[in-house]
């Protein structure tokens, strides 16, 4: 009985979570979440480039130089085909061969 009640009071709240924000604004929509709509996905990827390059060390080109393609790779392959999938993909693919195959 304990796990069911979890269960629905974990899919209450998810239902809840979706739904509220077509409650509270059914009429329309506030300026301010349309601003944070336009610039909070370029905060995410600026933060996820700041993470995946924060712990590089330049001592050595087997350090750097993979990560530095693979993620120019991802930038010219997402400017080509405007496919985040594709690029992060490729990226992550060239990368893994990099590190595994050339720079070991």
């Amino acid at each position: 009985m304990h796990s069911y009640l979890l269960i629905g009071v974990m899919a209450l709240t998810t239902i809840i979570i979706r739904f509220l924000p077509f409650i509270l604004f059914k009429n329309r929509t506030p300026e301010f979440i349309i601003y944070l709509g336009k610039t909070l996905p370029y905060c995410a990827m600026a933060m996820l480039v700041v993470f995946c390059y924060r712990n590089m060390e330049f001592t050595n080109v087997t350090n750097w130089l993979p990560g530095l393609v693979s993620g120019l790779i991802v930038v010219l392959l997402y400017k080509w085909k405007h496919n985040t999938s594709i690029a992060i993909v490729a990226g992550t693919i060239l990368y893994m061969l990099l590190v595994q195959n050339i720079f070991r």
